[in-house]
């Protein structure tokens, strides 16, 4: 996986992805000719380290965006091969098909029972397009809606995976109701009395995204990005000109630390030096103990008490803008 972040390296990456490569091969070179490299390839990690470091701690908001939507990012199957055991896939909405850009299923963390809700993009170029590249239609929205209801029967806590550009906005989706069934997972999420930890790992775009995304708990990783609509799209909106995305993704305010800032987020999930796409083995280990961490915080909780307590939570959201309005209709 390191050798295939590295090949897909992001512009502003380069630096890092230089130094990777001349370790790999100096590495190689010691091996097969069997001269000791070691004081060479512990200096040189030792510059990559520091490299990753410098550039890592000082991203703006447009190359998060692009860490976000990295190839080699860990995805929604990924964190379910990584700890999610006896997962059980879950298929349709009982209604038209079964929309694969939505996976749902039963399955355990560290023993504990969970229903699995979450965007699914794809690897491969095939895995993509059968996946509709992780933009669901309204049948995906209905299946996780079914299965997020089948959870409550049972009284088994609900995890949601979020990563998406935006639901689908092609014709037929529409055709079949698209914003009615997005509002209506809204309505349903927000009633739900199990326990409900929803998690951006990429791109959260977007009704696509909140349509899954009604929860106790809202948790980010560091490098992905929640925002009403994609710095693309605000871009061509606001100056006619997708090529605006940075000026506009640096507006937006979508990165995580603006949005724990502004209280919307719970917990931002801090990804290893060099991003989530270099360390999977770390990255899932870090979001399995939150998970979990999270879970043991609010399971005992009233389901009543949870309802009042997630509908206080999404109410509060944008309080920040109604009280400097009316601090500024004070002074006049």
């Amino acid at each position: 996986m390191e050798n295939e972040s590295r090949a897909h390296g992001l512009d502003f990456e380069a630096p890092i992805v230089e130094l990777e490569n001349r370790i790999s091969e100096l590495r190689s070179f010691s091996e097969s000719s069997e001269i000791d490299l070691s004081g060479q390839l512990e200096e040189l990690e030792k510059k990559c380290e520091e490299k990753k470091k410098a550039i890592y701690t000082h991203l703006n908001p447009w190359q998060r965006v692009q860490i976000a939507r990295h190839p080699q990012r860990p995805l929604t199957s990924d964190y379910i091969q990584g700890f999610v055991s006896d997962f059980l896939e879950l298929h349709g909405d009982g209604a038209f098909r079964d929309d694969p850009a939505i996976v749902t299923g039963l399955g355990r963390i560290r023993g504990r029972k969970v229903m699995i809700v979450g965007h699914r993009k794809g690897r491969t170029n095939p895995e993509k397009v059968a996946c509709n590249f992780g933009m669901p239609h309204p049948e995906g929205y209905r299946k996780a809606m079914k299965k997020m209801r089948l959870a409550e029967k049972f009284n088994i806590p609900i995890i949601s995976f979020i990563n998406t550009a935006g639901a689908f906005p092609g014709i037929e989706a529409e055709e079949r109701g698209q914003a009615f069934v997005v509002a209506k997972n809204l309505q349903g999420m927000a009633s739900l009395r199990v326990p409900v930890i929803a998690i951006v790992i990429g791109e959260g775009g977007s009704g696509g995204a909140i349509g899954i995304g009604v929860a106790d708990r809202i948790l980010m990783l560091e490098n992905s990005y929640y925002s009403v609509i994609s710095p693309e799209g605000c871009a061509a909106i606001l100056w006619k000109d997708a090529s605006h995305a940075p000026r506009a993704a640096e507006i937006l305010k979508l990165t995580s630390s603006d949005l724990s800032r502004f209280g919307i987020v719970d917990e931002v999930i801090t990804e290893p030096i060099g991003g989530a796409h270099r360390e999977h083995r770390e990255m899932l280990r870090r979001v399995e103990e939150t998970i979990l961490r999270h879970l043991e915080e609010i399971t005992d909780i009233d389901p009543d008490l949870r309802k009042e307590q997630r509908f206080r939570k999404y109410m509060d959201i944008g309080r920040f803008a109604d009280q400097q309005e009316q601090a500024l209709e004070d002074q006049g």
